[in-house]
């Protein structure tokens, strides 16, 4: 193994893209179960486990564990974005910006765990809640642009128009993921029994996020007619991402009429993460024609 990290070839190297994009999309959905859970306090503080010990002990029960086991991931992700920068320094075939994202990649994952501490020390507010969510969503994007630069695919050039479709699809991805942690902080599954909510109306806020969802699905789909002859990489990753949505969507239906049971919400969870994650590889595929490439983040 330590062999391949000095010399380490293509394959190599986007194994290592592939894993820190699996990570940090596994880690929103672990985080998710922690707040299903009602564990999102079983550390009671931070970046103690309890005022006197870094570790759970017996009394925090399961709730103790399961948070606690959380926050070790973060140093699993944190081994993944060193290991995957360093392989990428080592290849000498590595694009420009791949060394600056893992970088990027390998500073965001422990601030995203300092801003996790600071939702413990706030008892969880929503929206403080609601920016570590986010903050999980940049680095994924981040994560699917490396992947697609080690692969060495160059992006497909296409039009003005073409282009706006996939720019405004990507942009109406963000709204749906931000207007889906509005519902969520409004709604039950606070992460504690005593959390705090946002005080807005969580069926008002599900009926916004739904216009959302309605517009950006007609957005892929316009862009899914538009590139239907275009480069065919384009048009696979618009297809795909109308899939997900769809099911998505689905999922985010049946679980607002059933008063979002766990399971329901879990894999909702699971969406989120597939979605963005295709969102910015369809995002990264395209370039301008005039040669400008897109750019994430």
């Amino acid at each position: 193994m330590l062999d391949r990290f000095r010399h380490p070839t293509r394959g190599f190297v986007v194994g290592w893209a592939w894993a820190s994009l699996v990570a940090n999309c596994v880690i929103v959905v672990t985080g998710g179960l922690v707040r299903l859970t009602a564990s999102g306090l079983g550390c009671p503080t931070w970046p103690r486990c309890t005022d006197q010990s870094f570790v759970p002990h017996g009394a925090l029960g399961a709730h103790g564990v399961i948070e606690f086991g959380n926050r070790m991931l973060t140093y699993v992700l944190v081994a993944i974005a060193i290991a995957t920068w360093f392989a990428v320094r080592r290849w000498a075939d590595a694009p420009v910006r791949a060394s600056a994202l893992t970088v990027a990649i390998a500073i965001g994952i422990p601030a995203q765990g300092v801003v996790g501490g600071i939702t413990v020390l706030t008892d969880l507010n929503p929206w403080v809640v609601s920016l570590h969510f986010l903050l999980s969503m940049v680095l994924i994007c981040l994560s699917a642009w490396l992947l697609r630069l080690v692969r060495g695919v160059e992006p497909a050039p296409v039009d003005a128009g073409r282009l706006w479709l996939v720019r405004a699809t990507f942009a109406a991805m963000w709204v749906v993921v931000y207007l889906g942690t509005i519902v969520t902080g409004s709604g039950p599954h606070a992460g504690d029994l005593d959390a705090p909510r946002n005080g807005l109306r969580p069926d008002v806020w599900s009926t916004v996020h739904g216009y959302a969802v309605v517009v950006l699905v007609a957005l892929t789909l316009a862009g899914l007619v538009a590139l239907r002859k275009g480069p065919r990489t384009a048009f696979l990753a618009t297809a795909w991402l109308l899939v997900a949505e769809l099911a998505q969507g689905v999922i985010g239906y049946v679980q607002y009429v059933n008063d979002v049971p766990v399971v329901l919400v879990a894999l909702h969870m699971v969406g989120a993460t597939i979605l963005m994650s295709l969102a910015a590889w369809q995002l990264v595929n395209v370039r301008s024609r005039v040669g400008t490439p897109v750019r994430v983040g």
